[in-house]
C-alpha cells in the first residue's frame, strides 16, 4: 500500500487519490511512467510528481522517518509492509508517575523475539536497541508510551514511522482499550494475567520495588510481554481491512487461459 499512496502529496487528498486508482493508477511507477495523462488538473500533476520522485528516492534509501514526517497520520499503517522486516511493537508500564524516572518496564518485539527491560537492571539498554528498527507499532503510544520514553531517554527522537493502534483500529469500529478490543476479537490472555489493568502493572511493580516480590515481577513482565505479542495479532487482523477500507481496488487474479 505505500507504493499506492498518492494522498501524501501536497494539494492531493483522499479524493484524488481514489481517482488515480479508479484509472488504474496503483503505483508510483504507474503515475510516474506518463505524469501527463493523470486524471488530475494540471496544478495537481506539477505537485505530485516531484512529490513521487521523493518518495521514490526514501524508500530506496528505507529512510522510514521520512514517511513518518510526509504521510499523513491516517495513512501511516500503509507502511507496515515495507517496514516489516525492521518493526519493533513497544509497550511501557510505569510507577504511577509522569516523570522521565517513572518508566518501570519497557517491551520490545520484533515479531519473533522478545526483550525485556526492567529499571535497576537493563533499562538503559533500550535506548541503544530501539535505534535498529525502522517501524514502531504501539497502542496508544502517540499519547503515553513515546511521551514517557522520550522523558526517560531525551537523547531519543523516536522519529522512526509509527503506527499507533489505538486511532488505527477506531476507525475500523475497534474503539475502547486494548484489552477491551482484544476481548471483542477473541485475543485471550493466560489466566494469571487475564483481566490485569495498567493499575495492576503499578501495584505490582511496587510490590517489586519495595519488598522484592519476584512473583510480582515475574507477573508484572508477563502481564507487559503480553501487551507487545498481542499487537502483533492486532495489526495483522487491521491491516486487510484497513486496505479494504482505503478504497484501493482487489487485485484480480489473471483470466484463467483459453487453451
Amino acid at each position: 500500500m505505500l507504493t499506492a499512496t498518492f494522498c501524501h502529496a501536497q494539494g492531493l487528498g483522499l479524493a484524488s487519490e481514489q481517482r488515480l486508482w479508479d484509472a488504474g493508477i496503483l503505483s508510483w511507477e504507474d503515475a510516474l511512467k506518463t505524469p501527463s495523462c493523470l486524471p488530475l488538473s494540471e496544478s495537481k500533476k506539477q505537485l505530485l510528481v516531484p512529490a513521487l520522485e521523493d518518495s521514490q528516492a526514501a524508500l530506496a534509501r528505507q529512510d522510514s522517518r521520512w514517511f513518518q514526517k510526509n504521510l499523513p497520520s491516517a495513512a501511516l499503517w500503509r507502511g507496515a509492509k515495507v517496514f516489516g522486516e525492521s518493526l519493533a511493537y513497544v509497550d511501557i508500564e510505569t510507577d504511577g508517575g509522569y516523570d522521565a524516572d517513572s518508566v518501570t518496564v519497557i517491551g520490545l518485539f520484533d515479531g519473533f523475539e522478545t526483550r525485556l527491560y526492567v529499571k535497576g537492571q537493563n533499562l538503559e539498554d533500550f535506548a541503544t536497541d530501539i535505534k535498529d528498527y525502522k517501524l514502531l507499532v504501539t497502542f496508544f503510544g502517540t499519547g503515553f508510551d513515546l511521551p514517557f520514553l522520550r522523558r526517560r531517554f531525551p537523547e531519543l527522537a523516536l522519529d522512526q514511522l509509527h503506527i499507533d493502534l489505538c486511532p488505527t483500529l477506531r476507525r475500523l469500529g475497534q474503539a475502547g482499550g486494548l484489552k477491551a478490543i482484544e476481548q471483542r476479537l477473541g485475543i485471550r490472555r493466560v489466566d494469571d494475567i487475564e483481566g490485569m489493568s495498567g493499575m495492576d502493572a503499578v501495584y505490582l511493580w511496587a510490590l517489586w520495588e519495595r519488598r522484592r516480590d519476584e512473583a510480582a515481577l515475574e507477573r508484572l513482565l508477563a502481564y507487559n510481554r503480553a501487551d507487545i505479542e498481542n499487537l502483533k495479532l492486532l495489526l495483522e487482523w487491521a491491516y486487510p481491512r484497513l486496505v479494504t477500507a482505503s478504497g484501493f481496488p482487489a487485485l484480480l487474479p489473471p483470466a484463467p487461459s483459453s487453451q
